[in-house]
């Protein structure tokens, strides 16, 4: 048996290389790019007006009031999206439109309500202009050949809108994992069938399926089996050859009927762990056939939930090129069960008391008791230890994906 961190640190040396694909840039939401994106051309490309107006020279406009307005020549419009050739010279001007391209000799915009407007020949300026007034210059946002977007980013709406600026059809991103699933028991049933004597319904293979998506990973099977070996190994090497990762809940402790364990080795899975010391999940099962990776859960569904977020969750984001998320410390409510031996996991709940980032244990703290995690906003992380851990000890924890540090904890 080893340690949480021994396990932690296997893990970790056996994660194969993130593998990257290119895909439209409107289908990249919630994906992490594989390179950094520069600019292709400076933005904005070209001096323009942020304002519908006229350009102008703002010399010609000095002194120009309500009462005494600078009457300039209108010589063309430019409108948005189209060339010119005109040039303004002294007492010209152009009609210009927003995102219009500053006509050569202009240096200055004077936004349409300071005018007589767009009617006639000739304009009426009833107010002065700066240098440089409502215009946007050539890479006043972003030079050419800068970084817009680093790799590692994984991206939003943000991200899609500044990718369509600059008119990338196709970027690259890391590949999601291709996760396989497989839940264990003669004694369940799923939700929906009638409840027989001595079954029990299945939460767990939904519980990982919606973490797996959670996490970034794609599922390509997700299945119950019986406690029969043959069935066990069948479908285990199918999903071999479609998945980068397997994940079973179930049949991986001692039992009579588990035979997980001897499914995995009889197809050549190198074992590299199968117990570790910590409380819940002690049976938990990690082994590798060549860039494949394998994870045995155990069957208890809080051991499993727990085993998951601790484990599978971290390897999941690494392998689709997302940051990796740091647990913080805080102060704990009330008292913790510690053991001299064992890492010890609990669901719990953290929010604002009196302004301060605390958390409080779930008071149920049997493996079987899923109950536990309704309400549950992070997993409180306590390594072996022979001193109680008491009220105001601080404590580390992994915040889970529904915390929000609005919230307020009500003890």
């Amino acid at each position: 048996m080893i340690t949480y961190l021994e396990a932690k640190e296997i893990i970790n040396s056996n994660i194969p290389r993130s593998l990257e694909e290119s895909i439209r840039f409107d289908q990249s939401l919630g994906r992490t790019l594989s390179n950094d994106i520069y600019s292709l051309f400076p933005q904005p490309r070209f001096d323009n007006s942020a304002m519908d107006g006229f350009a102008v020279r703002w010399q010609d406009t000095l002194n120009a009031s309500n009462d005494t307005p600078i009457v300039l020549n209108v010589i063309g419009v430019v409108p948005a999206g189209k060339s010119s050739d005109l040039v303004v010279s002294e007492g010209h001007c152009t009609q210009i439109m927003t995102g219009g391209k500053l006509p050569a000799g202009a240096n200055a915009v004077i936004m349409v309500e300071n005018t007589s407007g767009f009617e006639s020949e000739a304009v009426k300026i009833y107010k002065s202009a700066a240098n440089g007034q409502n215009i946007r210059y050539t890479g006043e946002e972003i030079p050419k050949d800068r970084i817009l977007i680093k790799k590692g980013t994984q991206i939003t709406a943000a991200e899609i809108g500044i990718i369509a600026t600059f008119g990338l059809e196709h970027i690259t991103v890391f590949k999601k994992p291709i996760v396989s699933i497989f839940g264990l028991g003669d004694e369940l049933l799923e939700p929906g069938l009638p409840l027989e004597e001595g079954k029990i319904y299945n939460s767990n293979l939904h519980v990982i399926r919606n973490l797996v998506k959670e996490s970034g990973g794609v599922i390509k099977s997700s299945i119950l089996l019986r406690d029969d070996r043959h069935e066990i190994e069948s479908w285990f090497s199918k999903a071999l050859q479609s998945s980068d990762v397997v994940i079973s809940s179930a049949g991986i402790s001692m039992g009579r009927y588990d035979y997980v364990k001897t499914a995995f080795s009889n197809l050549g899975v190198v074992e590299k762990f199968w117990k570790v010391a910590q409380k819940p999940g002690k049976p938990l099962f990690f082994g590798t056939l060549d860039n494949k990776l394998i994870f045995g859960l155990p069957g208890n569904p809080v051991s499993s939930f727990i085993g998951y977020l601790e484990y599978i969750h971290p390897v999941i984001r690494m392998m689709s090129g997302q940051m990796q998320e740091s647990k913080i410390s805080m102060p704990l409510i009330g008292g913790y069960p510690v053991e001299k031996l064992k890492h010890r996991f609990m669901f719990g709940k953290c929010g604002i008391v009196n302004g301060r980032l605390m958390c409080i244990a779930s008071n149920k703290t049997g493996s079987h008791m899923l109950t536990s995690s309704l309400g549950s906003n992070c997993i409180i992380d306590v390594p072996p230890s022979n001193k109680p851990v008491m009220d105001g000890d601080w404590v580390t924890v992994n915040l889970l994906s529904n915390f929000t540090s609005e919230q307020l904890l009500h003890e």
